[in-house]
């Protein structure tokens, strides 16, 4: 059957990242004197970020802070901030290698494109606003985890994508991203290709253990993936 959406995560996956949201939620943390290791965010990264600080703070606290709804949304504050404005200004910013070519060829062959996010609306923005992938046509709808009821690793966020697009079958949808929650995500939601992406957040070892139908480095490598070029296809296990 035929691929009719492909839904592909941000950071890590279509824009580069260089630690920056690891970075960025370590920050977040250290400003109220709780140290989180990159492997700590690691760990967490792909979620929707309250639940992602939620779990940090169950792990780094003896008491129950991690249940104060307050706290998390203050320290979700301290990393909007941060994120938004790496996003707005940092020269960093800009899209993987073969993003664009990745996305036209899908477009000339009809298979729509979506874009999902463990971030919230506000930081989604400020990165569509830097590649205007939205201006050029490019993408046919985005979804954030604050605008459905579960982030991942539910699927919830390509249920969204779906409904958005139009397009009814999931066996007619592939997931694409860089994390372990993107692949539990495409699985929970039953995806025909759940598609890692090693050279983002999670090496090929650590994405290796999650269940998946290939693993790739570069995303023009997904077009042969679904025989629409001739480029390598990823490892299909």
């Amino acid at each position: 059957m035929a691929i009719k959406l492909v839904v592909f995560d941000m950071a890590g996956t279509t824009i580069q990242d260089k630690d920056n949201v690891h970075t960025a939620l370590q920050k977040a943390f250290e400003i109220e004197g709780i140290r989180v290791s990159r492997d700590d965010a690691n760990q967490v990264m792909g979620y929707p970020k309250p639940v992602a600080i939620r779990e940090l703070l169950r792990q780094k606290l003896t008491d129950e802070t991690y249940k104060d709804e307050s706290y998390i949304t203050h320290i979700h504050s301290n990393f909007l901030k941060e994120m938004i404005s790496f996003y707005e200004t940092s020269p960093d910013v800009q899209e993987k290698e073969g993003v664009q070519e990745t996305f036209e060829t899908l477009r000339k062959n009809h298979v729509k494109i979506a874009i999902d996010t463990g971030f919230d609306r506000s930081i989604a923005n400020a990165v569509l606003n830097r590649v205007g992938w939205q201006e050029k046509g490019l993408i046919d709808a985005s979804i954030t985890s604050d605008e459905v009821e579960k982030g991942r690793p539910y699927p919830d966020m390509i249920f969204r994508a779906m409904k958005l697009t139009g397009v009814e079958n999931v066996a007619e949808v592939a997931k694409v991203g860089d994390t372990a929650s993107d692949l539990q995500e495409g699985n929970a939601a039953g995806c025909t290709y759940v598609i890692g992406v090693t050279t983002g957040a999670f090496t090929r070892e650590a994405l290796q253990s999650e269940p998946h139908t290939h693993l790739i480095e570069k995303l023009p490598e997904l077009l042969a993936i679904l025989e629409l070029d001739k480029t390598p296809a990823g490892k299909r296990l």
